[in-house]
């Protein structure tokens, strides 16, 4: 069983569920509107029920992150690996307190700390993802820097290979734009992205893999079309409300299932993949 893989059957997850307090800090890290919180507690438990129902042991981290809504998006602040976790830099300040939130939880869950970014890297989950056990594929933009991708290296060593790609501008540092804004793994030879987006190093090595891709709309690329989590080769998890990605994937051999999201994932810009973060696929 590996975790250096995005797309095999997710049999073990970690989420962190909405804190009313902490919720009441949206405006400060950049929330669209107020979330409700009664709402978000019941999309959260709605989302969560998707998760075990797809066979998912659904892990629910509790360490604290005072003042900080955004901790709910669990894939950010540490990576996965074989050997355990790696905890990450993340490049928006009022995360930085997540990654020891995080192994705290990851601790208690039975999962290793394999290696910590220290400063100056900075990098965030959200600009990677394993394209096979081996390669790494990472953004470099204004959540992740080169320090970020050296020390990964680093901690990583010579059996995995760590490929970057630069990120585009789009509309700068305060609105984040992360690798996975616009790809996701959907099986080991088919993904779906947003076609503007993606830098062309990265679509001539899918090309060269044989990854076929499922093309977003323009007019679902900001309600997080291209961001789906597989809960196995091609069965995927989306959010409501892009009913255009959802044909074409289903017309690629796809199995979609849907969550609503109103609350979790519009107002704060995190969908299905980053409001997890899968420890155990196989």
């Amino acid at each position: 069983m590996s975790i250096q893989d995005q797309t095999s059957a997710l049999t073990r997850v970690l989420v962190r569920e909405p804190d009313r307090e902490d919720l009441l800090a949206w405006q400060n890290y950049g929330w669209h509107e107020a979330p409700d919180p009664a709402r978000a507690a019941h999309e959260h438990a709605a989302f969560r029920a998707r998760l075990e129902e797809a066979g998912a042991t659904v892990v629910v981290g509790g360490t604290p992150t005072v003042g900080d809504p955004d901790a709910i998006y669990a894939y950010d602040p540490t990576l996965m690996t074989d050997e355990g976790a790696v905890l990450l830099r993340p490049g928006k300040d009022g995360r930085r307190g997540e990654p020891a939130a995080f192994e705290a939880d990851l601790t208690g869950a039975g999962i290793p700390i394999k290696g910590r970014l220290t400063d100056p890297a900075i990098a965030e989950g959200g600009d990677m993802f394993w394209l096979d056990a081996s390669t790494l594929l990472v953004g470099r933009g204004y959540r992740t820097n080169d320090t970020g991708i050296a020390q990964l290296r680093e901690i990583l060593g010579p059996s995995a290979r760590v490929v970057d790609f630069d990120l585009p501008h789009f509309h700068g540092p305060n609105r984040c734009l992360h690798l996975m804004s616009f790809i996701s793994p959907l099986d080991v030879d088919l993904a779906v992205v947003y076609m503007p987006m993606m830098p062309v190093r990265l679509l001539d090595l899918l090309r060269d893999r044989g990854v076929g891709l499922v093309e977003v709309p323009d007019q679902e690329f900001d309600s997080m079309g291209p961001n789906v989590l597989a809960l196995g080769p091609r069965v995927a998890l989306a959010l409501e409300g892009n009913p255009e990605t959802r044909r074409r994937m289903e017309m690629a051999g796809v199995d979609v299932r849907s969550y609503e999201g109103e609350e979790i994932s519009r107002k704060g810009d995190g969908g299905p993949t980053c409001l997890t973060r899968p420890i155990e696929r196989g």
